[in-house]
């Protein structure tokens, strides 16, 4: 029997840029026409399909004053981040991006736009939707670690899951499984201050994860840990990352923190300047690129190391 002829996909310009691309579609026996696995990564790497997309943001705004002394700290950004991945979202002081941080968050309400974290536009969430939200789909790290002082690391941890009525037994296993992973297990019975200021930021990253959120959200996670620590701490956010899959956006100033993200968005004036990522690059390369860029962006050295 000869072999079926493959048919031709051909994406015409609509105004979004694509032209000339071109993808396999194989016809089965039953006369239908599907897409090859290919064609669907080359159409999903040009924004034509969503896969795993966890948050989007879609040309929100976020506006301060009134139209006499109008502040524009966030200008039509738009983006997304699929699951698994480690952004970093980088930028000199009132670039807008801890502003952005906190309408992604929902501290913060747009002036315009939407942003999308699974399928829930949380522009349009209020009262008790918009807490359990929070509760439920979104994990914090702070750059002031947030820890209660009156109790220990493991019952800051199991806080998050108390309050979601998860039973004491899985409470346990969840927070034994997260310390181990993130080397915490020394410090789980003491006190935050009994804690080194790295050891403080690593229970926080355990409560952002123990709860399994779509997205985790780190604010300057390292501006108050010395290099030691800092290192320790992006150590672990790797291994959210790569071992517990975790999706983490994370804010920074420092291009060494920035350089453990597999993909980093600068952020000036309130718009998107640029966009890499690591790709196949070391994390020692991806950091050079990342000077390169915050050179460019007009930030000197000192701000970014």
């Amino acid at each position: 029997m000869a072999a079926e002829k493959p048919y031709i996909l051909s994406t015409v310009d609509a105004g979004d840029g694509l032209q000339n691309k071109t993808a396999e579609i194989q016809k089965p026996l039953s006369g239908r026409s599907t897409i090859c696995l290919p064609a669907i990564r080359m159409l999903a790497n040009e924004g034509r399909l969503s896969m795993n997309e966890i948050l989007k943001l879609d040309n929100v705004e976020k506006y301060y004053g009134n139209k006499a002394n109008l502040t524009k700290a966030v200008d039509k950004i738009s983006f997304s981040v699929e699951k698994g991945e480690f952004v970093g979202i980088m930028g000199a002081s009132g670039s807008g991006k801890t502003t952005l941080l906190n309408c992604i968050s929902t501290i913060d309400r747009v002036t315009a736009g939407h942003i999308y974290v699974g399928d829930k536009d949380i522009t349009t969430i209020r009262g008790n939707e918009l807490n359990k939200f929070r509760r439920e789909e979104l994990g914090f790290i702070f750059q002031d670690f947030n820890l209660l002082d009156t109790l220990t690391g493991y019952e800051n941890i199991a806080l998050a899951l108390s309050i979601q009525n998860v039973k004491p037994k899985e409470i346990d296993s969840r927070i034994k499984e997260v310390a181990k992973r993130l080397g915490i297990e020394e410090v789980l019975n003491k006190y935050s201050y009994q804690m080194s200021g790295g050891q403080k930021q690593r229970v926080a990253a355990a409560r952002a994860l123990i709860t399994n959120p779509k997205l985790i959200l780190a604010d300057e996670p390292t501006g108050a840990l010395d290099s030691k620590s800092s290192r320790y701490l992006l150590e672990s956010m790797k291994e959210m990352n790569e071992g517990l899959a975790a999706t983490i956006l994370m804010v920074t100033h420092d291009a060494f923190t920035a350089s453990y993200a597999s993909r980093v968005i600068f952020i000036k004036d309130g718009k998107i300047f640029n966009e890499i990522r690591r790709g196949d690059d070391t994390r020692k390369q991806f950091f050079n690129r990342i000077i390169e860029v915050v050179t460019v962006l007009g930030g000197s050295l000192n701000d970014a190391l």
